[in-house]
This record gives structure tokens, sequence and C-alpha cells, in this order.
């Protein structure tokens, strides 16, 4: 007796020690990670572990006195409790989040409540909770807890069979999740939207996602994901009626499922009967149903498959002879059959009425204001495009009268050059008598400064760099001219501005200027030439500064000129 006692007080103190080397390794980790460590032991079903971080986890929180994370606590530790325990530390969740300013609760308290709900089969509580936790994430605008409600919701569709509506919201997350849902959540909807597939022999996109689903899983070394995506892979090949390969698959996932006691081996029991049933083989069948059976009877689970399940065990009882089966399968149909009556009838009428419709209405407002926005964005583009049209009338006019206006002005210069080629004595003239050289004379009679000697000497010497077109050479300078011509670039500079009434530069440019009008009209070779090489031979060092030259001094342009040129000559 002794001996055992010893023993017993051994094993104590080796416990004892162990939890507190346990609590003193959790005591260097701050919350975020002590929630990491959780959900990490959670994916693999280790409870003891789970329980025991939660409760450390929660007493922490208190010790500290941080609400936020009290609140975090009663979510931990009500993930491995029994319903009712579980129920109550959502219920101190909502307590002690009550006064806990922002978005987060208490959305999230009735998103708990609806998952635990759901998870024990009370599928009518499950929607009322989500719908609620729906409404208040809407009205805080909390995108995530919104997606957290969809997304849930579309579980309840999902096992009502509209699987088009439950994959559609799946979808979206799935692609869309803009960091809402974390590694673990986004499994839950890879796994959730395979099934919609399967059901709805989309089986090339389911397979694509279970062989996605299962890389992702050895990844992780999760052995829960490992276990569901052999069941999914055998539910396919259950669909595609390849039976065998569907058993080996399904049998893996069922004795995962059941050594953990999760309700996903309800599923793979279901999934092997009908596997077997598939092969004729009746017996083994009848095996697993009845397994089922006894599993759903426990924690009075149901799923909308067991209506075919009674009815193949009656059948096949009845078969037998075997009254007393036969008449245990027909009470435990009508029990199952009344439990999932009730639940589709509330979920079949709630869920359009409280879910379907809002979103719908939600939708077609949204719809309505998209008009709206297109209908004012229209509006502006028509009269940003009017405008634009507008600008473009307005300076296709004002083009067309200035090309009328240049034209104008050639054909002046052209009949003008023409005059001063054929009669240039009588046009020289008209010059020396304009009213700006008269005055200029006067002035310079009445301020002489330079001796008439010199004036008539650099005059002369003037008529000659003209005459002999000196002008076209490039580089000329005042100084260069003046030394040239042997004077002063003073006296010059004042000859040229007295006698010519222009600057210097102005000067030669005009007599460049004036040669050009009289050799296009003359040289049709030199009309010909590119508007580079005729800069050049009119003593300029680019295109852009005779350009420049040629309209301030006439007003037109070049191209314009030769233009009308041409069409004088077509007419002769």
């Amino acid at each position: 007796m002794m001996k055992y006692i010893s023993l017993f007080l051994l094993l104590f103190i080796n416990l004892v020690s162990a939890q507190k080397k346990s609590i003193d390794s959790l005591k260097k980790l701050n919350y975020d990670k002590l929630k990491n460590m959780f959900y990490e032991h959670y994916e693999n079903e280790d409870v003891l572990k789970t329980k025991f971080i939660a409760r450390y986890y929660l007493q922490k929180a208190k010790k500290e006195k941080n609400n936020l994370q009290i609140a975090e606590g009663y979510i931990l530790v009500h993930f491995n409790e029994d319903f009712p325990i579980a129920l109550k530390y959502i219920d101190s969740l909502a307590i002690v989040t009550k006064n806990i300013n922002g978005s987060l609760y208490p959305t999230r308290t009735y998103l708990m409540k609806g998952n635990l709900y759901f998870k024990h089969d009370y599928l009518k509580k499950a929607l009322d909770n989500y719908i609620i936790a729906l409404q208040y994430a809407k009205n805080q605008k909390d995108q995530k807890q919104i997606a957290y409600a969809n997304i849930n919701i579309a579980y309840l569709n999902n096992y009502l069979g509209k699987y088009k509506e439950a994959a559609k919201t799946f979808r979206y997350y799935l692609y869309n999740s803009n960091n809402i849902t974390n590694e673990s959540q986004h499994n839950q909807i890879r796994v959730s939207l395979i099934y919609c597939y399967i059901e709805l022999n989309k089986l090339d996109s389911a397979n694509t996602l279970i062989k996605e689903g299962q890389e992702s899983s050895f990844t992780r070394k999760s052995k829960y994901s490992v276990s569901q995506y052999s069941y999914f892979s055998g539910y396919s090949y259950l669909k595609q009626k390849k039976y065998k390969s569907a058993i080996i698959e399904l049998l893996k996932a069922e004795s995962f499922f059941s050594n953990i006691k999760d309700d996903n081996a309800n599923y793979a029991l279901y999934s092997l009967g009908k596997s077997y049933d598939g092969l004729h083989e009746k017996e083994k069948a009848v095996n697993y149903f009845s397994k089922l059976d006894i599993n759903l009877k426990k924690k009075n689970k149901t799923f909308p498959q067991l209506r075919e399940v009674y009815t193949y065990l009656i059948d096949y009882y009845k078969e037998k002879n075997d009254k007393e089966k036969q008449l245990y399968y027909i009470d435990r149909f009508l029990k199952v059959d009344k439990k999932l009556d009730e639940q589709f009838k509330y979920l079949a009428t709630e869920l359009p009425k409280k879910y379907d419709t809002p979103n719908l209405l939600q939708e077609k407002e949204s719809i309505i204001n998209d008009l709206k926005n297109r209908k004012i964005i229209l509006s502006v583009s028509i009269g940003i495009l009017l405008s634009v049209l507008l600008l473009i009338l307005y300076l296709y006019y004002k083009a067309k009268k200035t090309a009328s206006k240049h034209r104008k002005i050639a054909q002046e210069l052209i009949h003008f050059n023409e005059r001063k080629i054929s009669e240039p004595t009588q046009v020289q003239e008209l010059y020396f008598q304009s009213p700006i050289h008269k005055q200029v004379e006067i002035e310079e009679k009445e301020n002489k400064t330079i001796s008439e000697e010199v004036v008539q000497y650099i005059l002369k010497e003037l008529e000659i760099f003209e005459t002999k077109e000196l002008f076209l050479k490039k580089g000329i300078t005042l100084a260069s001219l003046a030394k040239n011509i042997k004077t002063n670039t003073a006296y010059l500079s004042d000859i040229i501005n007295s006698y010519k009434g222009k600057n210097f530069s102005t000067y030669i440019n005009d007599l460049r200027i004036d040669y050009a009008l009289k050799r296009l009209i003359t040289d049709k070779k030199f009309r010909s030439y590119k508007l580079s090489v005729v800069a050049d031979e009119l003593g300029y060092n680019n295109e852009q500064a005779f350009s420049l030259a040629f309209k301030k001094k006439t007003g037109t342009t070049l191209s314009i000129y030769i233009k009308e040129i041409e069409k004088e000559n077509n007419i002769k």
C-alpha cells in the first residue's frame, strides 16, 4: 500500500513541477504569442495544451485588469468546453466588453455566440446572432466583421443546400480577403468552397482547391487539415463513382476524426456508407450508417443527408424482416426529420427575410447610387467634351483667320517685292522719302555730333555692304562691320539708328529678310530648299532664329509666303 502511495506522490510532484515549468515558459510570452500558440495547438487538436494556455491567458488578463484581453481570454477558454459552460463564457464576454469603445464589440460577441450555436446544431439561434452581428458591423462600417458575418451566414446557406449562393460568398472572400482572414480562416473558407463545388459537380475546380489545400497543410504540418483534404478527396472520388479510391481516402479521414471525436467523422462515415453502397456491399454500408447514427444520437446532431441514411437503414432491415431495428430506425428517422424540418423551415423563411432581402435592397440602393453617379459623370463628361469641342472650334476658327491674315500679308509682300524687283529706283526713292526717314534726318541736323564727311563715308560703305550682299555672311557683329569699314562702333551705331531708323541687329535681319523675299520670288530652286538650308544661306545659325526673324519682320510665315508665290506662278 505504501508503495502505491509513494508512487502517487512522486507522480503528483512531477506533475506540479511540469506545470510550474510550463507556466514559467508562458510568462515570457506576450498576449499575441500566447494566442498564436493556442491556435497552433487547437488546430492540431491538442486539447490539454489549449486548455492550459487559454486559462493562463485569462488569469494573466484578469491579474492585469485588462478588459480587452480578458475578453480574448473568455473566447479562448470557451473553445474546448461543453455547450452550457462555453455559453456562460460568451455571456461573460458580453458583460466585460459592455463598455469597451470601438467597432469590435458587441459585433464579435454575437458572432462568437452564433458560432457556438452553429457548432452544437442550434441553427435558428445561430442565424439570429449572425444577423444581429451583421447589423452592428454595418452600423460601425467594420469591413472585417461584416466579412465574418457574411461568411458564417454562407455556412448556413451551405447547410441548406443553397450551394451557388454560398459558393459566391466563399469565392469572393477566398480571393479578396484584403487581410480580413487569417491563415486558419482562409483554409476553412477554401474547405467550404470545395464542398460547394463538389455538390455543384464542379469537380475540376474542387480538385484544384483540394490539391492547393493539401500542399498548404503539409507545409504547415497540420494533421487536422491533412485529414480534411483526405475527406474531400474521397468525397470527390465518390461523386465520380470511383468508389475504391474514395474508400481509401475516407478511411484515413474517419480514423483521424474519430480519434479526436470531431464532427467531421460523421461526414466521413456517411460518405463511406455511400461508397460501399456504390460497390453493392450493403452490409458494410449499413455498418457505417449505423456507426453514424450512434454518434449523432449521443450529441443530438443532424445534417440534411441523414434522411437518405435512415431510409436506407429502414429498407435494409425491412428486407431482412428485422422488425425491431426497422421500428428503431423509423423512430430515429421521425425525430431527425422533425428537427431538420423545423430548422429548414425556419432557415428557409428567415434567411431570405433577414439576410437576402436586406442585401438585395442594399444592392438595389447601391445600383441606384451608382447609376446616379454615372449620370453625373456622364453629364460632366459631356460638359467637358462640349467645352473641348468649342475650344477646338475656336482654335480652328482662329487658326483659319490667322492663316487668312498671313496669306493676305504674303500676297501684299509678293506684289510689293515684284514691283521692287521691276522698278528698283522708284521703290528706293519711296523709301527715302518716307516720313520716318525725314524725321530722322531732321533730328540728326538738330543734334549733329558727327561730321558730314564721316556720315557720308559710312553711308557709302553701308551702301557697298548692302549692294554686295555682305550681310549674308554668318557671325556679323557691329564690331566686325565697324572694323571692315574702318570706323568705330559708336559712329556706326549712330548712323544706322539715325539714317536706317533701327538698331544694328534689326538692320541686319531686315536686310536678310528683304533679300529672302525677293530671291524666293525669282529663284524656284531656292524655294525648294529645306528651311535649314535657306537659313544657312541667309547667314543664320539655325532655322529657329530665321523663322522668328521672318515672322517678326513680315507678319507671316515662310511656308505661307512660298505657297502664295506658287499660286501666283500657277495663275500666270
